[in-house]
């Protein structure tokens, strides 16, 4: 494949390099955010070499190339328009391709993204800590070393370390994401988890001190493994550190503005912010809790059939958020499991479409997009596939709502989130084999659910012909 002439074509079905504002990639797709989005010729641009899929979304036009492809694409995508180093003066100015997407999508999608951006880099972390907890449990179950052994206690520490640390890891990337200084963001993390407060990850049953400040009751509790609290907190930090810098002189800043930001918002934090956060995140994390726990199959259902459709949206980026409070809160991530129903049933979908079309680049198309989504990356088969024709995107939905309905009737969890389909196993293990084998088979009805349901719908290719 001839990847700088694919994306000399690409570049000007989208309308030429002038109408390309700045562009990345991802693991699968090119990301480009475009000066005017009616420009594109999208049939034509799905029939280039390589090409998996079009669709638009998260204030950004995105091309399915695929794992590996899309990195060889993008470096010739790059020098052919400047991208990172265009200036509407002419200058050389690096474009902050997260901001310019932002300015074009609307209020809920700008949230959902910020969420996005805040929690995406602390996957790595929470995976970690989750696989970790796995095999401390799997020691302690099967007895393969004394509870007195060094191991535990080691496996202990190094498990519930990044829940312990949770509102540092959240305040340094939230105040990347918010625009201010990510030490100033950690160190108001730190002060909401230091060791004078009492740490309830790990003394959830001894009740905290009560102290008197300026004729207010403050209860010496840390916010250890909260999630609502340091977002507010560093929200306000970044407004109160911006506020600062303003009046205070060059001179003086590097002194002043980290002085000023941090005992600010510090006594904020510890007065008002918190204790409202934690509030607010308890209610949200026990309503959830309480809807799982009463509509049961009814909220697998919905939750499984619907999941897909709020991919499109990109406002699942924000439910990372929601699951982290679930996993401080809990100890267990409950949805998970059912938004994995949904991600295997789009693949169970996209291999029906591989058996009953008649074209062959679809076919070509359909098995690595099925695939990668059974790995947890639906975009390509649903964007690529499914979505094209639209009856397996329902069929996925019916798959995905049986398999979610599945999962919530025999209570899977997970201890962590980031993972979904089959790479998810690795976090499910840990509560033991019913849970491993529950899971499986919900994989099975969902993936299986989803075929059937694409099978009996049949697809419309004369319509996508037409197209």
């Amino acid at each position: 494949m001839d990847t700088k002439k694919v994306a000399h074509e690409l570049v000007e079905l989208l309308g030429g390099a002038d109408n390309v504002v700045s562009a990345t990639h991802c693991a699968t797709r090119l990301r480009i955010v475009l000066n005017d989005d009616d420009k594109p010729n999208k049939e034509e641009i799905e029939e280039l070499e390589g090409v998996k899929g079009v669709f638009k979304a998260s204030g950004q036009y995105q091309v399915i190339f695929g794992t590996g492809l899309v990195n060889k694409v993008y470096a010739e995508f790059a020098e052919l328009t400047g991208v990172g180093s265009k200036d509407t003066d002419g200058g050389e100015k690096q474009v902050d391709h997260a901001q310019a997407a932002k300015k074009k999508m609307n209020p809920l999608a700008r949230i959902a993204r910020t969420l996005s951006n805040i929690f995406v880099p602390i996957i790595p972390a929470i995976v970690a800590s989750g696989l970790l907890m796995g095999l401390l449990g799997m020691m302690q179950a099967f007895e393969l070393v004394p509870p007195d052994s060094p191991w535990i206690l080691f496996l202990d520490m190094f498990s519930s370390a990044a829940f312990i640390i949770l509102p540092i890891l959240i305040g340094f990337s939230a105040a990347k994401e918010f625009g201010a200084n990510p030490y100033l963001g950690a160190v108001l993390g730190g002060i909401m988890t230091h060791p004078a407060l009492l740490n309830p990850w790990t003394l959830a049953d001894a009740e905290p001190e009560t102290i008197q400040f300026i004729g207010m009751n403050v209860d010496l509790l840390g916010y250890q493994g909260t999630v609502i609290p340091i977002l507010l907190v560093v929200y306000i930090m970044s407004k109160i550190e911006r506020g600062v810098r303003k009046v205070v002189p060059n001179a003086i800043d590097l002194l002043v503005t980290p002085f000023v930001t941090v005992i600010l918002t510090g006594f904020i934090a510890m007065l008002f912010v918190g204790p409202l956060g934690t509030l607010i995140g308890n209610g949200l994390t026990w309503s959830l809790d309480y809807i799982y726990n009463t509509a049961g199959l009814f909220a697998g259902l919905i939750f499984g059939g619907l999941y897909s459709t709020i991919v499109i949206t990109g406002v699942h980026h924000s439910f990372h958020a929601i699951e982290a409070a679930l996993i401080a809160d809990f100890g267990v991530n409950f949805l998970l499991p059912i938004w994995a129903m949904a991600n295997v049933a789009q693949g169970g979908a996209g291999l029906a479409v591989f058996f009953l079309t008649k074209n062959p680049k679809i076919k070509e198309i359909a098995i690595p997009a099925s695939f990668s989504a059974f790995l947890g990356i639906t975009e390509p088969v649903i964007f690529g596939i499914n979505l094209r024709f639209m009856r397996p995107f329902i069929g996925a939905a019916i798959g995905g709502a049986l398999g979610g309905a599945y999962v919530v009737f025999t209570n899977v969890v997970t201890n962590a989130y980031g993972l979904t389909g089959i790479p998810m196993f690795a976090i499910v293990a840990p509560f033991g084999m019913a849970n491993i084998i529950n899971y499986a088979i919900g994989i099975l009805i969902a993936a299986g659910g989803a075929f059937v349901a694409t099978w009996i719908l049949g697809l419309k290719e004369d319509a996508e012909k037409k197209k």
